[in-house]
């Protein structure tokens, strides 16, 4: 069984656990629904989507990730999901999240199984006025991949276990122009998950809570 432990609990979550939540749908309260804001971002929101994907392995699910090119006008350098903005030929969120971790790490969508997405309260506001649906889907090895080399400088994985341990979770505070801004970040070796991955992670978790290994953040 591939399977992730909830570190101090003997509850298994695998993949079937998975399937299991998005087909009971529940109430849940998100962590954190977005950044604040820049001056122009309420007024031009953009709707996007990223894929929170799961690798089956043998010992315990991982989430992939990606470490984006240093000369990226957003974002450059920061641990993010596959995605991006919606295109008007995308029918849906999922459609926007495939074509995109399509063309960022060029893993197959028949290769994808979709569980669903976390729903209109799941749904995340950057401070750059990107409204992001997470969507959450399952892969199986062989893991084939082809990286963009414009976008991606480096895809790596995380045991589940280590992002859903709220011992990992940090909420530091930094200082800019004089204006302090909160954040969370999950530290992992030499990957910083921090700002809005790392936030949508923490609602990943709590959306998940109704799971039986579930606890207070």
């Amino acid at each position: 069984m591939v399977r992730a432990r909830a570190p101090g609990e003997g509850v298994i979550l695998d993949g079937q656990a998975l399937r299991e939540r998005f087909a009971q749908p529940r109430a849940w309260q998100p962590v954190q629904t977005g950044d604040r804001p820049t001056t122009t971002a309420a007024a031009s929101a953009r709707a996007a989507a990223v894929l929170i994907l799961l690798v089956e392995r043998p010992e315990g699910l991982h989430l992939l990730l990606t470490r984006r090119t240093d000369h990226l006008h957003d974002h450059a350098g920061q641990i993010s999901f596959p995605g991006g903005r919606v295109e008007p030929t995308d029918r849906d969120p999922i459609e926007t999240a495939l074509r995109e971790t399509e063309e960022e790490i060029g893993l197959e969508r028949s290769r994808i199984e979709i569980l669903g997405s976390l729903g209109p309260q799941g749904i995340y506001r950057t401070g750059t006025g990107y409204h992001v649906t997470p969507v959450v889907g399952l892969t199986r090895l062989p893991l084939i991949l082809a990286p963009d080399s414009f976008e991606v400088a480096e895809v790596f994985e995380v045991p589940l276990d280590v992002v859903l341990d709220p011992h990992n979770h940090q909420r530091n505070t930094v200082v800019n122009l004089g204006a302090s801004r909160q954040y969370h970040a999950i530290p992992y070796g030499r990957y910083y998950i921090w700002g809005a991955t790392a936030a949508m992670l923490l609602n990943f978790r709590a959306f998940l809570q109704p799971l039986p290994w579930g606890g207070p953040s």
